[in-house]
């Protein structure tokens, strides 16, 4: 009896599915879990030992997975321990500030595999595209990396994102807000955006100090206040990804006007911003402190890391202004800890350096603000990652893309 061809061809490809499908899930596997044994994999994965050590096998060949050598018993016969190759699979991650972005390019363990540079521009840069590729190409030739390689890149900015299709929607030039396609056009492979702050976090939760709690609140604190919000260990992105504007909450009203139009916000009171003001308010009044003495002059070469250092030398002025955003920031955090009761919050970013400057009004705006039974298990902890903890973040996210949807065959 005749049979269909297209049926035939079908049929035969089911098992080339599978096994792509196999391989892909053992590659997903040792990125998460690092190096692991065939007798785990072929466990984890439900298929006999011989048909895993025939997909590691096609694995090694192909280059994608590498044989490490013997491990520990566990009481038996001592393990081979397979893993990805260390300079196998690279991404390239950016990390946008206010008015700079940083980039490296990292392996699938993490380490950073080019140093990592600084790049002249903003979200609302018309040349921002371009920049980041010139970038890329740069780090790429000076780092002897082979393009082929790089499987993705990753990038965070501030503004209201939608992850998923990749749009800045605080970008001012609409035409320029999609900005997920044209990285993809550019650089011609996976790209994955996020919201800073929330790559603060991912960073924060999985390589700093909040690896060790499922329910987290990470504060990227600077000129804005970005919220990440991890619930029994995932990222809370919300309905657009949208999630986490702890700025934005009103605090004051009639306060002062906010980048985001309306008045009395958390950042008006809370971040870098509100300690340039109150500097420039301190040199009008002629205060005694010695930033207004240094910088009476020059006011626009005044950073938040200046008044930080002056205060840990006994400026009363920068200590009572550190002291006031602490305790705005404390308010902030009483609403949150109360909606959410989580394990820990971590406060990253520059003025997180502040440390007991703030910290101590922190804890006296939440004795005063909220409920002691709920704020008493909450940790306040201070992120050591400094700068890094987006980069990480980022990369660990465009990885998990990468792995999820790259086919390695």
């Amino acid at each position: 009896m005749h049979q269909d061809s297209s049926q035939l061809i079908i049929k035969e490809s089911i098992p080339e599915t599978n096994k792509a499908r196999q391989k892909k899930k053992i590659l997903c596997l040792m990125r998460e879990n690092g190096f692991t044994s065939a007798p785990v994999l072929s466990q984890k994965l439900k298929i006999s030992l011989p048909t895993c050590i025939v997909l590691l096998n096609d694995l090694i060949t192909a280059g994608y997975v590498k044989n490490f050598g013997i491990g520990e018993s566990n009481g038996g016969r001592r393990p081979s321990l397979y893993g990805l190759p260390e300079e196998r699979y690279y991404v390239i991650s950016c990390d946008f500030m206010r008015y700079s972005a940083s980039m490296a390019i990292l392996d699938s363990y993490h380490t950073f595999a080019t140093p990592i540079v600084e790049i002249d521009t903003h979200i609302d840069d018309p040349l921002l595209v371009d920049k980041l590729y010139n970038a890329a190409q740069q780090l790429i030739k000076d780092n002897n990396i082979p393009d082929q390689r790089i499987y993705g890149i990753g990038a965070d900015m501030p503004g209201l994102i939608d992850s998923k299709k990749g749009i800045n929607y605080t970008i001012k030039d609409k035409r320029k807000a999609n900005v997920g396609r044209e990285l993809r056009q550019k650089f011609n492979k996976l790209v994955y955006m996020d919201n800073d702050a929330r790559m603060h976090a991912h960073g924060e939760f999985h390589f700093g100090a909040a690896k060790d709690f499922k329910d987290a609140i990470i504060i990227h604190w600077s000129w804005g206040l970005g919220l990440g919000i991890f619930i029994n260990g995932e990222l809370c992105n919300g309905k657009n990804g949208f999630a986490g504007e702890f700025s934005h909450i009103p605090i004051v009203e009639n306060g002062e006007l906010c980048i985001c139009g309306k008045r009395g916000c958390l950042e008006t009171i809370a971040s870098s911003n509100t300690i340039i003001r109150r500097v420039k308010e301190g040199i009008a009044n002629n205060e005694l402190s010695s930033v207004i003495t240094k910088f009476k002059n020059q006011p626009e070469s005044l950073t938040p890391e200046d008044v930080i250092n002056a205060a840990r030398e006994g400026d009363e002025f920068c200590i009572s202004v550190l002291n006031d955003i602490g305790s705005a920031m404390g308010k902030g955090l009483a609403y949150i800890i109360q909606l959410l009761n989580p394990e820990a919050i971590v406060l990253s970013g520059p003025l997180s350096k502040a440390k007991q400057y703030v910290l101590s009004p922190i804890q006296q705006s939440l004795n005063r603000f909220c409920l002691e039974k709920i704020s008493e298990s909450t940790l306040i902890l201070i992120s050591e990652m400094g700068d890094q903890s987006a980069l990480l973040g980022t990369s660990e996210m465009i990885f998990k893309k990468v792995f999820n949807e790259v086919n390695f065959d």
